[in-house]
């Protein structure tokens, strides 16, 4: 039996639900090991050689570690190619370079906004940390502006790098589930038609479901 990988942090971290979705889709065994984020566990010299920016997720498969949660999703996509979803990362250079682009735009374009609403809206709250309305209008219009691309880009095909789905819509599960569900800004992304559709099939896969499982649990 191969050695699970092991991934570092707690599901409720987007960066982490990412790669839990991935490894899911994948159908590749994982362990996942908690890292208390509130007693610095992140910042320890221990994690601190796997992860040397302090964040999570930290990743390990045997003897190699991994950071970033978009290259662990392609460094498992790679290495599992003939497992689970087959199609995860593409299976030729043009499909890989179409889920490249918006891998792209998701971590340049829609990360920045939508992840800082969620963190005005979702996290701030519970941290006991005030909000910024200022910051918070300034992303909602951001993030609408994008929408409009992503709405007419999924007019044209059924997920954003074709007709099947990819890594691409996969790295937009975590932040849009919180905008979603934990926010009240979710007409940002139901009252598109198309977007609308896009995100209700994508936050339907049974991947998607037990990540999202896995949050509540904890």
């Amino acid at each position: 039996m191969a050695t699970p990988v092991k991934v570092y942090g707690p599901p409720l971290s987007t960066a982490v639900s990412r790669v839990l979705a991935c490894l899911l889709e994948k159908d590749v065994d994982f362990q996942l090991i908690p890292v208390n984020m509130s007693k610095g566990e992140h910042k320890k010299p221990d994690f601190l050689k796997i992860q040397p920016f302090g964040q999570v997720p930290a990743f390990q498969d045997e003897s190699i570690s991994l950071f970033e949660s978009r290259a662990i999703c392609r460094y498992i996509c790679e290495k599992h190619a003939d497992k689970g979803n087959k199609g995860l990362y593409g299976t030729n250079p043009l499909a890989k370079a179409s889920i490249d682009q918006w891998l792209e735009a998701e971590g340049q374009s829609f990360n920045p906004p939508s992840g800082a609403l969620v963190f005005q809206l979702a996290f701030a709250p519970r941290m006991k940390i005030p909000q910024d309305e200022g910051l918070i209008k300034q992303n909602e219009e951001k993030l609408g502006k994008l929408l409009d691309i992503y709405e007419k880009r999924l007019g044209e095909s059924r997920f954003l790098a074709g007709d099947e789905f990819s890594l691409a819509d996969l790295s937009h599960l975590p932040n849009t589930q919180y905008v979603v569900a934990a926010t009240d800004k979710g007409e940002l992304f139901t009252s598109r038609k198309n977007v609308g559709r896009w995100w209700s099939e994508i936050s339907s896969r049974e991947s998607w479901k037990k990540v999202v499982q896995m949050q509540k649990s904890r």
